[in-house]
């Protein structure tokens, strides 16, 4: 058991909602549905650019420890949509210069279909709103993700109504920084309205952007190892030495390991 916890953050793909491949598609093909209405172009066409423009992000983003921002990823892809060649071997998008190849509004409708998709193609999992409002009764609760459209994971949490449990909701794109950055950290405990430190138990799945990032912030994780095998969610390089304080199956678990009887409602 782990005591001595004031506060719980909550990664939240493969945590708190698990990923497997199929849904995740279907999120991907009805964006592509509306965006080939404004870009002419055909559904398949979208997704291919969608998946290369998305391959690039992460090779040229994560490394720097900066999100992948869909809003970026949408005007490279209507870019090249409308005539504009990507850049070659080594070099790197001049994403001002490709402003001009979409409208604003354009860019901010395929992100409201991605959203809506979202939330529309992802299953709430059916334990974790109550186990989620028990544990808000003794401690403080928060959302931490990595997650390149931040619109999407508030506006799931809020149709969950998962929402009204949790102290902060901290999402990469609006942070800056990706897991395991301590910045992302940080602005959670700040957030909260709680000391960085032991006092915050952080729990995830990934041992190198949850575990080795809160551990190296001075905070208790506990690792989520059990999660699906086809998921696409992207994983953090391995972090030698990353020792979670405690593993559970799923966050299901969480309340056994805090001494807590979970269970219905009380």
């Amino acid at each position: 058991m782990i005591g001595g916890i004031e506060a719980i953050t909550f990664d939240f793909g493969n945590t708190l909602v698990p990923f497997p491949a199929g849904p995740m598609d279907e999120v991907v093909w009805a964006t592509a549905e509306r965006a080939a209405h404004l870009a002419a172009c055909s559904t398949d066409e979208f997704v291919d650019l969608w998946i290369e423009e998305r391959l690039r992000q992460f090779a040229e983003d994560v490394p720097a420890g900066r999100e992948a921002d869909m809003a970026v990823r949408v005007a490279r892809v209507m870019a090249r949509l409308r005539g504009c060649a990507p850049p070659g071997g080594g070099e790197r998008w001049d994403d001002t210069s490709i402003a001009r190849y979409s409208e604003p509004r354009e860019v901010e409708i395929i992100l409201e279909a991605y959203t809506d998709s979202f939330v529309r193609n992802t299953p709430v999992p059916p334990d974790v709103g109550p186990m989620l409002r028990r544990l808000a009764r003794t401690y403080r609760l928060a959302v931490i993700s990595n997650w390149p459209l931040a619109s999407s994971i508030d506006r799931f949490l809020e149709a969950a109504g998962w929402t009204r449990s949790l102290s902060a909701v901290v999402v990469s794109q609006r942070a800056g920084v990706v897991k395991p950055h301590p910045e992302i950290f940080q602005v959670a405990a700040a957030e909260m309205g709680i000391a960085s430190g032991p006092a915050i138990l952080h729990v995830g799945d990934d041992l190198g952007a949850d575990v080795a990032g809160a551990s190296n912030v001075g905070w208790r994780t506990a690792w989520v190892r059990l999660k699906p095998q086809d998921s696409p969610l992207p994983v953090a390089p391995p972090a030698p030495g990353a020792e979670p304080d405690v593993v559970i199956d799923s966050v299901s678990d969480l309340e056994t390991v805090l001494g807590l009887r979970g269970g219905p409602d009380r």
